[in-house]
Formats: C-alpha cells, structure tokens, sequence
C-alpha cells in the first residue's frame, strides 16, 4: 500500500483557508499513487484551546471535507479534528473510499499545554483494514507513552501518529517515532504540521519508519506531500526472524 504524507502550515482556526492549501497537496499524493492520505493533528484550525471557535459537532464541516476527498479520489484519508459539543474530544477520523468513517479519539490530551482543560479525553482503541494493511491512528502526545501502543502491536502493521509538535521539542518527536516503530517491529508513519501557530512554531520532521528503526523518508521542514510504500509482509517477516514481541510483559 503507498501512504501518502501531507506536511503543511495551517491558517490559524481558519477551516475554509486551511482545507483550500490542503486540497492540492491530496490532489498531488493521490496522483503519485497513494491509496491512504495522512493529515497532520487538527490539520484545518491549528492545535487551538479556542474551542468555542474551532470545535465540530460530529459529522461537521471537517470530518465531511474528509468524506468528499475520500469519495472523489477512491482513497482512505485521515487526520485529527476537534468534534464534539460541549466539550470536544481531538479526534482521528478515518474516511474510506466508500463513504465509512471510524474514529479514534485522543487517549492522551496534553496537559502542560492545557489540552486537557478544554478536550476530554478517549477510552478506546482503533486498528482499521486499509486496504489489506492494519493501521492504528495515535495522536500527538500518545507517542510519549510505550504503553499506548503496546496493546495494540499484535495486530497492527502500520502505527499512524498525526501531531502538532512545536519545534524546540523535535528531537524527541524523531527520536521516540523510531523508538515506537523498533520496540513493536511495525512501520511508523508520523505526520507533523510546519509553520507558526498559537505562539509556537512548527518544524515539520514528518517521518516514515520501517519495522527495524530505519528511515524510509524525511519530510524536512518544508511543506510538501510525501509518498511511500508499507509492505505488511516486511512486518510479518521481521516478526518472524526476530521474535520479541511474545518476550513482552505488562
């Protein structure tokens, strides 16, 4: 399956603008093939507490954008919105080319950015069938916890993480996508906004990861669209020829 990648500045809480810079990017990965498209954490407002301003009922102006892109070009595509009234939840949503939509909300708000006074949290987890590949979408501050995507290991190929992380904290971001995509032996896609927004800036550092820790692609910090190829058959092999997954306790 090639998943396309989609690094891109947001106009702060601006849908209408944002989704306009967005549609031309997914026109450009779906043309170089990609039957998945990734979008990064609250890809049309920005990571906004504003949430009088920016929240979504569910099934809102965002989450249909989503549906459309998918329906018009045959594809799966995702990224996080904030849906949900009165208080939202930071939520993935999954559209399918046939017009289904599965949702993972946010396990993890980001308290030190005052994420959780704002947003609740989910309580579930998601692993979808995209086109023969198991993928499950995490967001953002999850990838600070192991123990987020350990449950889900077994049957996942491709650990997908849309985020909004601010530049002066990018190492970590790099460095703990390869530390999720070796400690489960599974592909990382980690998709990250550029530019400014709410006070911080954004360095990009979108990144594909393959089940050894190894970098498929490096988005850089310009914005662009990205896309690569995720064999589910290269997780199954290096499962096998390395069996560490059936060693883990806890």
């Amino acid at each position: 399956m090639k998943v396309g990648i989609v690094q891109h500045d947001i106009a702060w809480e601006s849908r209408d603008e944002t989704l306009a810079r967005v549609e031309p990017l997914v026109d450009k990965t779906v043309a170089d093939g990609a039957s998945f498209v990734v979008l990064p954490e609250m890809f049309a407002v920005g990571f906004s507490m504003n949430t009088d301003a920016v929240a979504e009922p569910v099934d809102g102006p965002t989450a249909q954008w989503l549906v459309a892109q998918a329906a018009r070009h045959g594809v799966w595509i995702g990224g996080s919105v904030p849906e949900g009234r009165p208080r939202p939840r930071n939520t993935f949503v999954l559209a399918g080319p046939d017009s289904t939509v599965h949702r993972y909300a946010k396990r993890h708000p980001f308290g030190f950015g005052g994420e959780t006074e704002h947003y609740d949290a989910g309580d579930e987890r998601l692993t979808v069938d995209v086109d023969g590949v198991r993928v499950s979408p995490l967001i953002c501050y999850d990838l600070r916890f192991a123990d987020a995507s350990w449950p889900l290991a077994g049957d996942t190929d491709v650990y997908v993480y849309v985020a909004s992380w601010p530049s002066p904290r990018r190492h970590h971001w790099r460095s703990l996508l390869v530390a999720r995509a070796i400690e489960n032996q599974a592909y990382v896609v980690g998709v990250n906004r550029v530019g400014s927004g709410g006070g911080l800036d954004y360095a990009g550092d979108s990144l594909v990861v393959d089940p050894m820790g190894e970098l498929v692609v490096d988005a850089g910090s310009e914005e662009g669209a990205h896309v690569v190829e995720v064999d589910p058959a290269v997780v199954a092999q290096v499962r096998a020829d390395l069996p560490f997954l059936g060693d883990r306790r806890g």
